[in-house]
């Protein structure tokens, strides 16, 4: 597993190299500069302050992942399981889930400061929906006559949590994470590109703004690093907790 993954990583990183080299000739400018240049500039970056930027931005996404995971579980897994909570709440789902959350950040800005906390509740306010919909979905899956079996061996609510629902919907849950990473490292490059000094995104925009397009393409190359580190710790809690999975694909 850890051969085809490692292959699969040097793999895609050549195709993205190869275009990226397509694209800095046929630029034919320092507009999109080559990615050797941009790889040396991100290590001359590691000793000049990119690290704490990076730590920065990675703290955000992993706290707004945390709390998104641990309000939009039990909540979705709670309407899976009550269809009077179901019927009552997920109309109102429906209605704010497709709100533009980036159009609040100044509400959120205004409400909880320029710091951490509005940019995190941000991304929590973008994601925690993907989390919650996939937990109630996956538990809507499981079928009434695998539910009733499962209650004629007398095992008890918390039994039926651990035993049958969370194995259920677990993988879909991981699935919606993976979605939800994607979608929070582009809304927290939105979030950092106001009032805020620290962060990948707050790094790449000031560069464009100096004009400076290497180590621009350098912070961006930091961004894809995270999202990568981010994608392989989640396969990794998910051959830890959902090793059924990947038997299938053996």
């Amino acid at each position: 597993m850890k051969d085809k993954l490692g292959y699969r990583l040097v793999q895609g990183s050549l195709i993205v190299i190869a275009v990226w080299y397509l694209l800095h000739f046929a630029a034919g400018s320092g507009i999109i500069p080559s990615p050797h240049a941009a790889i040396a500039a991100f290590f001359r970056l590691l000793g000049e302050g990119i690290v704490l930027h990076m730590a920065v931005s990675f703290y955000r996404i992993c706290m707004a992942l945390l709390f998104s995971i641990i309000i939009g579980v039990p909540l979705g897994l709670w309407l899976g399981m009550s269809k009077k909570a179901d019927a009552a709440l997920s109309p109102a789902v429906y209605i704010t889930y497709p709100i533009p959350k980036a159009a609040l950040l100044p509400v959120f800005m205004i409400l909880l400061g320029l710091g951490d906390k509005s940019k995190i509740v941000l991304i929590i306010s973008v994601i925690v929906f993907q989390i919650l919909i996939a937990a109630r979905d996956g538990v809507k899956e499981i079928t009434t006559d695998l539910l009733l079996s499962v209650r004629s061996l007398g095992l008890n609510k918390y039994q039926i949590y651990r035993h049958l629902i969370l194995p259920a919907v677990l993988p879909k849950i991981l699935s919606a994470i993976r979605i939800s990473i994607g979608i929070s490292i582009s809304v927290l490059f939105f979030a950092e590109t106001f009032a805020t000094s620290y962060g990948i995104g707050y790094f790449i925009m000031n560069n464009w703004i100096m004009v400076n397009y290497v180590d621009m393409f350098a912070g961006i190359l930091a961004l894809s690093i995270m999202g990568i580190l981010l994608f392989l710790g989640l396969d990794w809690l998910e051959q830890k907790l959902c090793p059924w999975v990947f038997l299938n694909h053996q």
